[in-house]
């Protein structure tokens, strides 16, 4: 079945050592307003025994991924397209992808702007983190593999809890958005949004968040990093600051890290939706690796050296994060 999880502290001590060989000083960003928002990226020392998930996605089959605690949305909702399906279909693991070491998990969605011709793609992973430092390396893009351009898509990386009535004082979520396309009511430039909730409910739309936006292509790889702590969410690109959102909005419930790909369907904060084109087309997002440290607000450049120092050691996949007790339930959706 491929892995098994592994509690090695000793790993964890070489890869805070490298991390503290590996820090730098980060740059701001070009964006005036957000470099004002966000304080410069502080590199923090490795917690040695601080819990740790990480997973590669150097997977052979789906089997293997669902192994270690990975769930494939299958039921249909909100977000995206009503009415669209969301399968495990759309979900592949490639070990020839270029400038990764072993490969990276695929998201694929397809649409003709139909929800009968829309598959959208997501998956979770357990509802069992909140404080300290999550990141991912991602490769966003463009264009669509196939078909016409122009759909309102949204490529993420997040962490959510359920929400458990409208307006659930407890909500929690915390969203990176590649938005190639335009979409939320703004314009057809790419644009990267963090959003952090305090609550919403569906009917009559109502939400309580903070977002921030920066229009310009982000196709290729990139390093997202979020740090929960010190009553504030800081959001980070490839080490610089992006944003930081307030204690108004942080988050009060633990959450499962999830990864989707979906069409933004016509009206929703005043977007135009998907082109008006029966022909299909496919987008893609592909992750490299993901990663936790719980209690603790890391520098990308620590994050870079944990995760180069488990490579290091031939270790794919490594979860010593506690499950609550008892374990909370994580569906994958809303």
């Amino acid at each position: 079945m491929g892995r098994q999880r592994i509690f090695l502290v000793s790993v964890l001590a070489a890869a805070a050592a490298a991390a503290g060989c590996a820090a730098k000083t980060e740059t701001e960003t070009a964006s005036d307003k957000t470099a004002a928002a966000a304080p410069a990226e502080a590199a923090a020392p490795a917690a040695a025994q601080a819990p740790v998930f990480f997973d590669d996605f150097s997977y052979p089959d789906l089997a293997a991924f669902q192994a270690n605690g990975w769930k494939v949305r299958t039921e249909t909702g909100h977000p995206g397209i009503k009415g669209a399906a969301w399968s495990a279909e759309g979900v592949s693991f490639h070990a020839d992808i270029a400038d990764t070491q072993g490969g990276a998990v695929r998201m694929s969605s397809v649409t003709n702007g139909k929800a009968d011709k829309t598959r959208q793609t997501q998956f979770c992973h357990a509802r069992k983190y909140r404080e300290g430092t999550y990141a991912a390396r991602i490769f966003f893009r463009d264009q669509p593999s196939y078909g016409p351009d122009g759909d309102e898509v949204i490529q993420t990386f997040y962490a959510i809890s359920p929400l458990k009535a409208p307006m659930d004082k407890n909500y929690s979520e915390t969203d990176f958005e590649y938005l190639p396309n335009g979409g939320w009511g703004e314009n057809a430039k790419p644009a990267m949004w963090t959003t952090t909730w305090d609550t919403f409910q569906l009917e009559p739309w109502t939400k309580v968040n903070e977002f921030s936006r920066t229009e310009g292509s982000y196709a290729g790889w990139h390093t997202l990093v979020l740090t929960v702590a010190d009553k504030k969410v800081s959001y980070y690109v490839d080490g610089k600051p992006f944003s930081v959102h307030s204690s108004a909005v942080y988050p009060e419930d633990f959450m499962s890290i999830n990864f989707n790909l979906w069409f933004m369907p016509k009206g929703a904060d005043g977007s135009l939706g998907p082109v008006d084109s029966p022909e299909l087309r496919e987008y893609q997002e592909d992750i490299d690796w993901v990663f936790f440290q719980e209690g603790t607000a890391l520098a990308t450049a620590d994050v870079e050296a944990q995760v180069a120092a488990l490579r290091g050691k031939k270790l794919a996949h490594v979860d010593t994060v506690k499950e609550q007790n008892p374990p909370l339930a994580s569906p994958c959706g809303l």
